[in-house]
């Protein structure tokens, strides 16, 4: 071949290897990072994230807005963060540093303003756990992201567990039979007793901004996972049982929650818990023929029928549902399908769940779902 032919040739295949095929995403590194604000720093998820994210290359954080602006300056010292970053409203900031996502770090309760206002701006929105206080919050953060044409994702620490993955697998392809009984352990000593701040404190002990105590704070994990391994079917009816054993430390909220889901032909335990000796989230998944428990984040023990139990290293998380941000990132530029855990949809049935909860603890009956929402 000539040289300035074979020249063009080489040239012509270097240029096509780097054109993505469509459908595929170009690596992260090919691409600017995404435009990211955070709404809140009183939730005390905020400090691991600017902990060990806060120098992604995925993102660039672009704002941040806090009312508290004292709470706000005591951040950005600690965090080493340009003080140019701090907003005291929401509105301000959407419209100063356009964000294209926020990563919302307030109490539960001002959740549906959070993503209402968003919604206006065409903001996507990540939120921690749970979606909101009530299943009419629930409901009105759903039209707003419709309206707004938006994504809302709810980020449970309990998603990015390779073992929950594997439990998941095993109950899917039946290699355990049908599901009949699921129970999640979800919980810890205590707030106060763990040490969280006192602004994360303030609203995790106020009935209003966290929607209960330990029922919503712990109970939601178990509903998230237990929808998701239900293909999304919601329950046919809700039993739970709160109490106070703490009532000197936690007046106004309940501490201790027990959470009975039943269906068709399946029932979950869901255990949230201010009181458990140590941190704790884990569940079990017996099926007809077999069980799998998860350890920690990255093991499970399966046994089943005439067999022993054994305990197995869980396969490695694939990208991007692997970590939050990089899910964040894949949904809001690529148009990926959030996973079940972390999606809107799910997240409705997690929050009517929740709500038919506290119902239930308080009036002492079974609550029965409707057919359809």
């Amino acid at each position: 071949m000539h040289c300035r032919s074979f020249l063009v040739y080489a040239l012509l295949i270097a240029f096509f290897a780097t054109v993505p095929v469509q459908g595929q995403t170009a690596p992260a590194g090919d691409r600017p990072p995404l435009r990211v604000a955070i709404v809140g720093l009183v939730h005390g998820h905020v400090q691991g994230f600017l902990e060990h994210s806060l120098h992604n290359p995925e993102i660039s954080i672009v704002g941040i807005a806090e009312p508290d602006q004292s709470l706000a300056s005591q951040y950005a010292t600690r965090y080493t963060l340009d003080k140019s970053l701090l907003f005291p409203g929401l509105e301000e900031m959407i419209e100063r540093t356009h964000p294209q996502a926020v990563l919302v770090y307030t109490n539960t309760y001002d959740h549906r303003r959070v993503v209402e206002t968003c919604a206006r701006h065409g903001v996507h929105v990540m939120m921690e756990k749970p979606l909101g206080v009530s299943f009419e919050d629930a409901l009105a953060i759903e039209k707003a992201a419709r309206l707004g044409k938006i994504q809302v994702l709810v980020n449970y620490e309990t998603t990015w567990y390779a073992s929950n993955r594997a439990a998941y697998d095993l109950a899917r392809d039946k290699s355990l039979g049908e599901v009949r009984k699921v129970v999640v352990h979800d919980g810890h000593s205590g707030p106060k007793e763990i040490g969280v701040g006192p602004e994360f404190l303030s609203w995790l002990t106020d009935p209003k901004l966290n929607g209960g105590g330990a029922l919503f704070d712990f109970g939601c994990y178990g509903a998230d996972l237990m929808t998701w391994l239900m293909d999304g079917q919601r329950p046919l009816t809700v039993t739970a049982v709160t109490q106070q054993i703490k009532p000197d430390i936690y007046p106004r909220v309940d501490d201790e929650a027990t959470i009975v889901l039943t269906y068709p032909k399946a029932q979950a335990i869901l255990q949230a818990s201010w009181n458990w000796p140590f941190d704790r989230k884990d569940m079990e998944i017996y099926g007809q023929t077999g069980y799998v428990i998860t350890v920690k984040r990255d093991d499970i023990r399966v046994r089943r029928k005439g067999g022993n139990e054994e305990q197995i290293a869980a396969k490695p998380l694939s990208a991007p549902y692997d970590n939050s941000l990089s899910l964040l990132r894949a949904v809001v530029r690529d148009g990926v399908k959030p996973d079940g855990l972390s999606s809107l949809e799910t997240n409705l049935t997690v929050t009517e769940i929740l709500d038919a909860a506290r119902l239930s603890a308080a009036s002492g009956r079974t609550i029965h779902l409707p057919a359809s929402r």
